[in-house]
């Protein structure tokens, strides 16, 4: 009698932690489901993602550093698997990306250091507003550009390309978009794809490979600092591996074979998502 009437009270403690344990993993399946899609587009138009991923991990109860963390490592994931296919295409242009890049990367260190003096949801508003106006500029139908001389205009030829990259315009805005990008957590392809496209004439499919080799460098520094900081969590973030490198090689391929003008809307779609998708968060945050 005692023995069965233990057995008795002791099942609804085993049903809590059985439905618990059932909750637990479909959250972590529905995560990976999220982090394949998400790879998926965001590589089809040489982006990161930052900003859908690292809500989606929050919200599927990863603390909000670790899942700031997680989130470049699926970046990295992500764009190195995309860039492997752009490379074996040669829509990379390494020399490009070589000279913007710099730039970028040391102003979202210092956006990064400076974040603090800042209001994080303030933040997210102006980013989201400056993607709204990213994704409308991308809508816009391309114009043939006349190749120009002059200092700070860099002739290049790339492959059957050619296209005349300004200088002067291209290095300030790729700066300033490191600044906000590493304020607010993002790897700044957003703004990289509508620099090259809009104003140094680069063609969509050359933009979105090397915008892709841009992102896993960005994401790399992001993850290393958050790493050395400690916030680095292999059992929360591994998993989400596979996922990420499957979005990017689906991406990668499918942005190949889709017609370049579909690309840029579907930029310019994704673009007024994110938009979307961080105001709302920052809105949830201040209130």
């Amino acid at each position: 009698m005692f023995l069965s009437r233990g057995l008795f009270e002791s099942s609804p403690v085993r049903f809590k932690i059985e439905l618990n344990g059932s909750f637990v993993m479909h959250r972590k399946i529905l995560s990976a489901a999220a982090v394949l899609v998400i790879a998926l587009l965001m590589s089809m138009t040489g982006r990161g993602g930052g900003n859908f991923y690292v809500p989606v991990l929050v919200a599927s109860g990863i603390p909000m550093l670790e899942a700031s963390t997680s989130g470049q490592l699926i970046l990295i994931c992500s764009a190195l698997a995309a860039l492997f296919i752009f490379q074996k295409k040669r829509t990379v242009d390494w020399k490009l990306a070589l000279v913007i890049d710099p730039p970028t990367d040391i102003m979202a260190f210092v956006g990064g250091w400076l974040a603090h003096n800042f209001s994080g949801s303030l933040l997210k508003f102006i980013f989201s507003g400056l993607l709204v106006l990213a994704g409308f500029f991308m809508l816009r139908p391309a114009r043939e550009r006349p190749m120009r001389d002059g200092p700070g205009l860099w002739k290049r030829k790339f492959g059957e390309y050619t296209y005349t990259v300004n200088l002067w315009t291209a290095i300030p805005i790729t700066a300033a978009t490191g600044f906000f990008a590493g304020m607010i957590g993002v790897s700044g392809g957003s703004f990289k794809i509508p620099l090259m496209v809009l104003f140094c004439g680069v063609p969509m499919r050359i933009a979105v490979g090397t915008s892709s080799a841009m992102v896993a460098v960005t994401a790399l520094m992001g993850f290393t600092g958050h790493a050395i900081a400690g916030d680095f969590n292999p059992l929360l973030a591994l998993p989400l591996v596979p996922a990420a490198l499957a979005g990017g090689l689906l991406g990668g391929r499918f942005s190949l074979k889709t017609d370049p003008t579909r690309l840029k809307l579907i930029f310019a779609l994704t673009s007024l998502g994110a938009a979307l998708f961080m105001a709302l968060n920052a809105a949830l945050s201040a209130s």
